[in-house]
């Protein structure tokens, strides 16, 4: 029976199987690895997780496109992320957070490292508990935009913060219907044909302090890919913070409080309406670690 070391790791309740594989030991260019990915990724039936990440060797990767070629030999390793129908999409900050803590863990890199994304370049450093990531600078950012729902128009905003991200804002974020909404904006005329994720985001004005000046709001958050709600999106909460701030509603540095009740924080610069020198720190857990075996997608 075929076995393939493996762990699983959580950040701020989106968790992921891990796997180095340096040496290829999993072929993602096989016709069946779809299947594997999304059987593994099926709860209850196998591990069960939000995407599986792979960490493999950044040469011969096309990395000319993100780096100057004295800047390729500080590259530690390459990330790739697959959500859990099986479709490998550009980034996952969250993801990142986790595959940086795996790779210090197994000597793949040192508590300061460099990968290679299909978003570009990141650096993340593992910090006690907490793992920092410097993540690509948002694009195609967009302020009250019209959004026709079958419940009427909604004014929302847009950010591509490495996956594209829509933003509404919402005063019953509990009572908010995610999964209807969600599904409608994922699957939108206006994002095909990839897509894009839906969050709904609450703003908290902290004690004392006006809304222009708060640094807080609560987020949920429909996945594509995964195709419902998750417990947290690391880029999802980095759209939601620079959308917020671009609007004036928020300052760097947002504190995020995610549905799984982790907080995550996004720093950044905001300059004539783009966000630079973008970062996301949170929690990056090992749940356990062990073997799949070929009863883990061979069913």
């Amino acid at each position: 029976m075929n076995k393939i070391p493996f762990m699983k790791l959580s950040g701020a309740g989106n968790d992921f199987v891990i796997v180095n594989n340096m040496r290829q030991i999993v072929d993602s260019t096989d016709t069946d690895f779809v299947n594997f990915v999304t059987k593994v990724c099926q709860r209850r039936m196998s591990v069960g997780a939000d995407g599986v990440l792979l960490v493999e060797k950044a040469e011969g990767v096309g990395m000319e496109e993100f780096l100057l070629p004295e800047e390729a030999e500080d590259v530690d390793f390459r990330m790739r992320y697959f959500n859990a129908d099986g479709g490998e999409v550009e980034t996952c900050g969250n993801g990142a957070r986790c595959i940086s803590k795996f790779a210090y863990l197994n000597g793949i890199a040192s508590e300061q490292m460099r990968f290679l994304t299909n978003a570009g370049i990141y650096e993340s450093e593992v910090i006690g508990a907490n793992v920092k990531v410097r993540m690509s600078d948002p694009t195609d950012i967009r302020l009250n935009v019209p959004l026709r729902l079958d419940d009427g128009v909604h004014t929302v905003g847009f950010a591509n913060s490495g996956v594209p991200h829509v933003v509404f804002f919402v005063d019953d974020l509990e009572g908010t219907d995610v999964f209807a909404l969600g599904q409608q904006t994922r699957y939108h005329d206006d994002f095909k044909p990839t897509g894009t994720n839906a969050n709904f985001i609450r703003i908290q004005p902290p004690e004392g302090l006006s809304r222009e000046q708060s640094s807080r709001l609560h987020i949920r958050t429909y996945e594509r890919g995964v195709e419902g709600e998750t417990l947290a999106c690391g880029t999802g909460s980095i759209a939601s913070a620079v959308v917020s701030a671009a609007l004036g509603q928020v300052k760097s540095p947002v504190a995020v409080n995610t549905a799984s009740g982790v907080v995550l924080k996004i720093y950044f610069d905001l300059e004539n309406g783009a966000a630079k020198n973008v970062y996301l720190e949170g929690d990056a857990r090992v749940i356990y670690a062990g073997e799949l075996t070929t009863d883990a997608w061979d069913y």
